[in-house]
């Protein structure tokens, strides 16, 4: 364990961290599956229930079911709705967007990845947004190695999305990982090189870019959960787990 500011990471054996890898297969063999059931006319319920089913079979657990009551097994957001959807009875549309994000839970480890798609055919806009937040989140990763800091990360997430015009959510951001779904430090997806924890090999971490198309504001919806821009705009949504190494991120959420 390291105690940065306050801050406790907890540093992972490397047999902790195949652990983790085995739940990031779980997830990504679920994500790929279920991304190829995405067209107009299906339901995010259907999706959700997909994944559920998925999951169980694979020997994991969603992490998010129950996760401070949280209702379903995954979030799934579309349009312009940032992240934590609850999944629904509208069907999909042709040209929207739609996020998945997934958590397993295998062995007593967890891992977390979220990936946006298009539904159908998609505008050039959207598509732009979901290419620009896509490459941010490897900005970042590219930064995510020992002896660098959490502010190196979001800081090249930030400079990459605000120079294609686009803006960083500010209200949530990446996190550690491990036995808990949500560890230290906090990742946050903007900042300064140099400041925030220092990484040390063995920390694990969930980087992830939420990209909105206008403002960066969000808003909470009556049920607690639901998080949209603040002027309607679209929102995209990429996040990996990985393992900090000495020569960078190594992928934990990759099949």
């Amino acid at each position: 364990m390291h105690n940065s500011v306050g801050v406790m990471v907890i540093l992972k054996k490397q047999s902790e961290i195949e652990k983790m890898r085995a739940a990031g297969k779980v997830l990504a063999r679920t994500l790929r599956v279920v991304a190829e059931e995405i067209g107009p006319g299906k339901t995010p319920r259907e999706l959700d229930d997909l994944a559920h089913r998925l999951i169980s079979e694979a020997g994991g657990y969603p992490s998010f079911l129950k996760y401070r009551n949280f209702p379903a097994a995954t979030c799934i957001s579309v349009n312009d709705v940032v992240v934590h959807g609850i999944p629904g009875d509208i069907p999909l549309k042709e040209g929207d967007i739609i996020s998945l994000d997934f958590g397993v839970l295998l062995d007593g480890y967890h891992a977390d990845s979220a990936w946006t798609f298009g539904v159908g055919a998609i505008s050039s806009e959207n598509q732009r947004l979901l290419n620009v937040t896509r490459e941010s989140l490897y900005q970042g990763l590219a930064k995510a190695k020992a002896g660098n800091y959490t502010g190196d990360i979001g800081s090249a997430v930030q400079k990459y999305v605000e120079s294609n015009g686009y803006s960083v959510v500010r209200d949530l951001v990446g996190h550690g990982i491990g036995r808990a779904l949500h560890e230290d430090p906090s990742v946050p997806n903007y900042g300064k090189p140099g400041t925030g924890v220092k990484l040390r090999e063995g920390a694990t971490l969930c980087v992830e870019p939420m990209v909105n198309a206008g403002t960066w504001k969000v808003r909470e919806a009556t049920d607690g959960w639901t998080m949209r821009t603040e002027d309607r705009q679209n929102s995209a949504h990429f996040e990996h787990t990985v393992a900090i190494t000495r020569s960078g991120a190594d992928i934990l959420t990759a099949e």
